[in-house]
């Protein structure tokens, strides 16, 4: 009898621990499928865009160009050196101060120059009379054999008296000269027209054969130096104009591509690119030296753009976040020649369609396959009524 009683109580047990496993199961189950179903209703969920965050594929005319940046030089300049060495003298002007061609600068002191002047004038005069004295002895000596009183060996000897004393005088002429060449060498002139940048050497200062004393400059006429490299050099040609801005100056410098070098530079592979600057109402604020950057228009182009910002780059490969079906499609494109348009950097591309509807940059990443609605731009609201245009009473 109580055997029995054993085993119901066992059997009841195992009835009542099974219902609670068969009712925990049920529940994990009923939960899971509750976390399923929201997540898939998270991952449907639609992305409104506005009609201002989506952009178009279309097909535009846009200027090409290749930037270009580089510091301004004056076309002419020159670095005044010393041509004679000495005590520098008179030098008085300063960084900024105008000066003429030939204008006079400085001195060197010239009290030796002058006494070496003076010794080879003084030994040409001195051949110049022992000239006079074999011309002398020459025409007499003709004389006296043309009446037979000499022979003529005498007569060629004093020939050669006199050649030779002739050249003497001419060697100390030629010497006179360049004492002359050495005295004007201490006067220290301007080579050109145009303004001192750089005063290196003091007045009393004594400096030696090519010191280098005043740097001149011309800002009449400006050029830039551009390093391009070898594929945008292929679009370049003389002539071509280019939009140069200068920080802190509003309006743009024009500039003209005036010689393209036939080589490239060994180190960078770069061609160096020469454009000069045109004299315009920015011409004042320009000075040598200044940094300048701009684009160099080398043509047109009718090709399917986009602006810049709508083409990802956080891929290995650049692509486009396209509205297909009411969804995200990521759209690899191969991005071209850039150019602005109204402001914004426009972009040509390849591997899209004309009238494709792309996300626009502003919107960041999205995941590919989001479901997407364009809402309808708002109508825009009556204007109201002037008072000028209500009816009369």
């Amino acid at each position: 009898m109580k055997r029995w009683i054993l085993w119901v109580a066992v059997a009841i047990a195992v009835v009542l621990v099974g219902g609670g496993v068969w009712r925990a199961l049920a529940a994990r189950q009923a939960q899971q499928k509750a976390l399923a179903e929201s997540s898939a209703q998270r991952k449907e969920a639609t992305l409104d865009l506005a009609p201002g965050e989506m952009v178009t594929v279309l097909r535009q005319r846009i200027a090409l160009g290749v930037p270009v940046s580089g510091s301004l030089r004056a076309v002419e300049s020159a670095m005044v050196k010393a041509r004679a060495a000495g005590e520098l003298q008179g030098l008085t002007l300063r960084e900024g101060d105008s000066v003429r061609a030939g204008q006079e600068i400085a001195r060197i002191d010239s009290t030796e120059a002058r006494a070496r002047l003076r010794q080879a004038q003084q030994q040409a005069d001195a051949a110049k009379a022992q000239v006079d004295i074999s011309q002398r002895q020459f025409t007499n000596n003709r004389a006296l054999v043309d009446q037979g009183f000499i022979s003529a060996t005498a007569l060629a000897t004093s020939q050669a008296s006199l050649d030779a004393a002739q050249s003497t005088y001419r060697a100390a002429l030629a010497a006179a000269d360049v004492t002359r060449k050495s005295l004007d060498d201490t006067v220290v002139r301007s080579p050109l027209t145009g303004q001192v940048s750089q005063r290196l050497a003091q007045p009393g200062e004594r400096v030696g054969m090519d010191t280098r004393i005043v740097e001149v400059v011309d800002l009449s006429k400006l050029e830039l130096e551009a390093l391009l490299n070898p594929a945008d050099s292929l679009a370049v040609r003389v002539g071509q104009k280019a939009r140069l801005q200068i920080e802190g100056v509003a309006a743009p410098i024009e500039a003209t591509v005036a010689r393209i070098n036939p080589s490239a530079q060994a180190a960078s592979r770069t061609v160096p690119v020469y454009l000069v600057i045109e004299q315009g109402a920015a011409a004042s604020v320009l000075r040598q030296g200044l940094f300048v950057q701009g684009t160099l228009d080398t043509g047109h182009a009718d090709v399917l753009a986009l602006p810049l910002d709508a083409v990802r780059t956080d891929r290995p490969a650049p692509y486009v976040q396209a509205v297909q079906n009411g969804r995200v499609v990521y759209v690899p494109v191969k991005p071209g020649a850039r150019a602005v348009v109204a402001g914004d950097t426009l972009v040509a591309i390849e591997g899209v369609a004309e009238g494709t509807a792309v996300v626009a940059g502003r919107m960041g990443s999205l995941r590919e396959g989001t479901p997407v609605r364009v809402q309808d731009a708002p109508a825009a609201p009556a204007a109201a009524a002037t008072p000028a245009s209500r009816p009369a009473p």
